[in-house]
């Protein structure tokens, strides 16, 4: 029997333990020092955008495609198996175009995406106020409208992986902090953590910003840098312009987020930690421009109640692409699988299958 340990239990970890959970052969156990969802993805709003992205190529579209297929398969699987209910949007994604130079680069993604299969709609700004009559279009050039991306409650998802791989028999381990390897050389042959020991066959670090010191433990250092992103979760009387029909809307990288019954989500900053800090702390400011920018696009939200504000810090490589998904250097059974900066829960699917087809590899 193969022993595979996943350290960390964010929407990443619970996918890959959720994804190894059925092969045969393999006990699989997941470590976390804090209970699953917490860090990034208790910070994220769970936006899901991939045919809107301007990655149109290479592995970047590889990962956000195969994970949007994955998505439409793995919610209503996981719903079926765990009989949790899995909030999410499937109404799209409209982006809200200014300038008009932008739009070639636009209608040039939209003749690739008919290629790729997917649909990628450039609508006028008649048609956006006419579908979405809450937005302010004066000074828009058009409105890119995506409807296969969508939106997902990351700790609801992180939650229902957990309660699917646990069916399948993943133990869980959280309140246990990882204190250090035992290696045989290029070999990590046991987890240790405060309490016990677990013995591994194959580690998988997808421990968010915390995989850095354990790198550092493994004597590997990975480079990971903290960006913190500020929101606020604001609740309106009623949902704003047509309830049947409430899109993320993303205008000039801030995103509004309908969550039901008249409550939104508003996101994100990313503020840069000073030079020669590791812990960056968020700015009033940064969060009042953010909020200002939202009312620019979205009138309607200045009289919106605030009901709070949050903020979380993501994981960005240093020095290479996001994410890290690879083995970690000098070791014959250990991966990295994080560093995936702003698009952790996006991005979990299409790593949770990378990391499987690597181990499937290496029990043949």
């Amino acid at each position: 029997m193969t022993e595979v340990v996943v350290i960390g239990c964010g929407i990443v970890g619970a996918a890959i333990a959720y994804e190894l959970s059925p092969l045969p052969d393999l006990t699989l156990t997941v470590i976390d020092q804090r209970p699953p969802a917490h860090g990034a993805t208790g910070a994220a709003l769970g936006i899901l955008m991939g045919v809107i992205s301007q990655k149109a190529k290479g592995r970047n579209w590889r990962l956000r495609e195969a994970s949007l297929r994955r998505y439409a398969t793995l919610i209503p699987e996981l719903e079926a198996a765990t009989g949790l209910t899995i909030p999410h949007n499937r109404q799209g994604v409209l982006s809200l175009l200014t300038e008009a130079a932008d739009l070639p680069r636009w209608e040039s993604l939209q003749a690739i995406r008919q290629r790729q299969g997917w649909p990628l709609e450039i609508w006028s700004p008649e048609q956006v106020q006419s579908a979405c009559p809450h937005l302010a279009v004066d000074t828009l050039a058009a409105g890119i409208y995506s409807p296969c991306d969508r939106q997902i409650a990351p700790k609801a998802l992180t939650h229902a992986l957990v309660a699917g791989a646990q069916q399948h028999g993943v133990r869980f381990h959280f309140g246990n902090p990882v204190v250090g390897f035992e290696c045989q050389g290029d070999r990590a042959v046991a987890v240790k953590t405060s309490v016990a020991r677990h013995p591994a066959d194959w580690v998988v670090v997808a421990a968010g910003l915390g995989s850095a010191g354990l790198s550092q433990q493994l004597q590997q250092p990975l480079a990971l840098g903290p960006v913190l992103g500020q929101g606020l979760r604001v609740r309106l009387p009623e949902p704003l312009g047509d309830r049947t029909f409430q899109p993320v809307v993303n205008g000039n990288d801030i995103h509004l987020v309908p969550l039901g019954a008249g409550d939104y989500g508003v996101a994100a900053t990313v503020e840069f930690p000073a030079e020669g800090s590791h812990h960056p702390l968020p700015k009033a400011e940064a969060l009042r421009t953010l909020w200002e920018g939202a009312i620019a696009y979205c009138p309607a939200l200045a009289k919106a109640e605030i009901l709070e504000t949050w903020y979380g810090l993501r994981p960005r490589p240093q020095g290479q692409a996001a994410p890290v998904i690879q083995p970690l250097a000098g070791y014959a059974n250990v991966t990295l699988a994080t560093g995936h900066y702003r698009n952790g829960v996006f991005l979990a699917p299409a790593t949770a299958q990378q990391v499987k087809a690597m181990v499937t590899v290496e029990l043949q």
